[in-house]
């Protein structure tokens, strides 16, 4: 009875869905996390009469044929990149993107990984890195003699000097784009990777045309709506519960037939 294995696949996406929901949850308080969507396709179809075939000798014509659907599998995780709301924080390394981009972040291994969590601090070399302490590319080191760090809309990093009334630029920060931000792999902490799918990243100055502004002393929250996560978790749950009374009903009936004497 093919209704068995149908509801089955109809269950295994549900659960799939139920964890990416779920996940989303976990994440709703991860600095620049972007929510993540179940994508679902219909498997094969078997075709028991083809559409579209002779019906008669006179060149009568089938119309819609028979098909029956073998059920349903999973066609993507689709990462949703909207803007996540801005929430102060006081902190002078705290640093938002409102708008278009990623931060730059350079790995021990020499590669380049890329995120919209600006929780940064400074090193004991005064160079703004992230929690793990890997550098915020392309490098800003702040003096140690600074006594107030600013760090304006463009991504330039000032620095008001002991013994100086007027601060001085030490650095500049740098935005990546990507023509499409759901490409990225993620890759945890935080983190993403570029891939074939992203498309090469495209380097340039925050606030610039394409890439947006740079907020200090601000993070962006995660873009998980909990009202829109729970609506969605009680649809996949009733959606499991049904295929569960498919597969019983299906099993009613298979003991029915076996019965018949």
């Amino acid at each position: 009875m093919r209704a068995l294995t149908t509801a089955a696949s109809g269950m295994e996406a549900q659960q799939l869905n139920v964890e990416v929901i779920s996940n989303n949850l976990a994440n709703m308080n991860t600095s620049g996390y972007k929510r993540q969507r179940a994508e679902f396709q219909d498997l094969l179809y078997q075709n028991v009469q083809q559409m579209g075939v002779n019906s008669s000798d006179t060149g009568t014509i089938v119309p819609t044929g028979i098909q029956v659907g073998l059920g349903v599998q999973t066609g993507a995780i689709y990462r949703i990149t909207e803007q996540g709301s801005l929430n102060s924080t006081g902190n002078p390394y705290d640093l938002a993107i409102a708008g278009n981009g990623f931060f730059r972040i350079q790995l021990p291994n020499g590669s380049d990984a890329y995120t919209r969590a600006g929780s940064f601090a400074i090193s004991p070399e005064g160079e703004i890195v992230t929690s793990e302490g890997y550098t915020v590319a392309p490098g800003v080191s702040i003096p140690q003699n600074a006594r107030d760090v600013t760090i304006n809309e463009q991504g330039q990093v000032q620095a008001l000097l002991d013994g100086a009334t007027t601060a001085q630029t030490v650095g500049q920060l740098e935005l990546s784009t990507f023509f499409n931000d759901a490409g990225l792999e993620a890759i945890g902490n935080n983190l993403l990777l570029e891939s074939a799918a992203s498309g090469a990243a495209t380097n340039g100055t925050p606030g610039s045309p394409g890439f947006g502004a740079i907020r200090q002393r601000f993070l962006e929250s995660a873009n998980v709506n909990a009202v829109s996560e729970i609506t969605s978790l009680i649809s996949a749950q009733r959606a499991y519960e049904m295929n569960a009374r498919v597969i019983t009903a299906a099993d009613e009936m298979l003991a029915t037939s076996s019965n018949l004497r």
